[in-house]
């Protein structure tokens, strides 16, 4: 069984992969029809890739792209309040939430996973779970390393007498969306005793971090942590994650080809642009189960429309080039179509 291990494709150059993309999609980056600054705010999960894309954008244009990473509910919160000039979140705006923002619409412009670290010597870095363990596990129901239903799961690894710590987030967060979203589809005590997903929840046992980067700290410094965090931070930080039970009775990793096969379940994109590929139908053999879409969130009627027009573009385009060594998967093809006609909307 491979672990988790993240794998490059062939690299292929920037302005070949940008050309590839606008032939099969019809989108083009914009002439930059004016120039300034774009604020926005919002996921950390993004966070690594929007730098990435801030950063080529300027090379490319002189403009300057400034984001905070405060965390998806603060990130609509923002574009909500007009206080900056677009949002991001990995969970989609819920109804109340959309009629907030006046003149919004998102687009699913990212994709990727939140995955399942931990801290435990010895323990190596095949670890697997299933959804019903990771429940019990952040329920407090099930609180050593060496309980049996761990072992049972790891025959041959060596499971410490160690307490577990779980570790969530403190602020509001689109990754603490799609880990809840997905315990609530494997758990029916998960959805009884906290309820349905949020990008906030009361959590009954462990303690906090604020943002990715927090919680990937509070895990590197407890030992017997375990923690959801996006991806591109296990991949930073080189820490292991758990390759967790699919539909398909399969142990997957948040590798990029199960990513993808999450996301290939995809057939349409509704009006909204809200999408959910956790827990995709067992016909997605090797789907990561905890997959997740990230989204821009901007007003039609932005007064640098121009200049938020040609970003976002920018990102959807030559900027999806630099996300496969921060483990950010191809967007299937009828999401870029979604994505094409969503932007000629700004």
């Amino acid at each position: 069984m491979k672990g988790f291990a993240f794998q490059r494709r062939k690299v292929v150059p920037l302005a070949v992969a940008a050309l590839a993309l606008s032939a099969s999609t019809g989108l083009t980056a914009t002439a930059v029809a004016a120039t300034g600054t774009l604020n926005g705010a919002g996921s950390t999960l993004v966070a690594p890739l929007e730098a990435e894309w801030a950063s080529g954008f300027n090379s490319r244009t002189g403009n300057t792209v400034n984001y905070q990473a405060v965390g998806s509910g603060t990130g609509i919160s923002d574009i909500s309040k007009g206080v900056v000039d677009f949002g991001a979140s990995d969970a989609p705006l819920s109804s109340t939430q959309a009629a907030g923002c006046a003149n919004c619409i998102q687009m699913p412009w990212a994709l990727s996973a939140t995955g399942v670290g931990y801290n435990v010597p010895g323990a190596g870095n095949r670890l697997r779970l299933t959804g019903s363990v990771l429940a019990n596990i952040y329920l407090g129901k099930i609180t050593n390393w060496d309980a049996p239903q761990i072992k049972a799961l790891n025959k041959g690894a060596h499971l410490p007498n160690l307490k577990i710590t779980p570790v969530h987030r403190s602020d509001g967060s689109g990754d603490t969306y799609a880990f809840t979203n997905y315990l609530n589809h494997i758990s029916s005590a998960w959805r009884s005793q906290v309820g349905p997903p949020a990008t906030s929840v009361s959590f009954p046992t462990g303690v906090s971090g604020s943002g990715n980067s927090g919680v990937t700290a509070v895990l590197q410094d407890t030992s017997g942590a375990i923690a959801y965090i996006a991806v591109s931070y296990l991949i930073a930080h080189k820490l292991p994650a758990v390759a967790v039970q699919n539909a398909a009775d399969k142990y997957e990793y948040p590798n990029l080809a199960n990513i993808e096969n999450a996301a290939a379940v995809v057939k349409h994109v509704p009006g909204s642009g809200a999408l959910s590929i956790v827990d995709p139908p067992k016909s997605a053999k090797i789907a990561y189960p905890i997959s997740t879409f990230t989204y821009v969130i901007a007003p039609t009627t932005a007064p640098q429309g121009a200049l938020l027009e040609s970003f976002i573009k920018y990102a959807l385009t030559t900027g999806h080039s630099f996300g496969e060594n921060l483990d950010f998967a191809p967007l299937p093809k009828v999401v870029q179509k979604y994505d094409e006609s969503a932007a000629n909307r700004l």
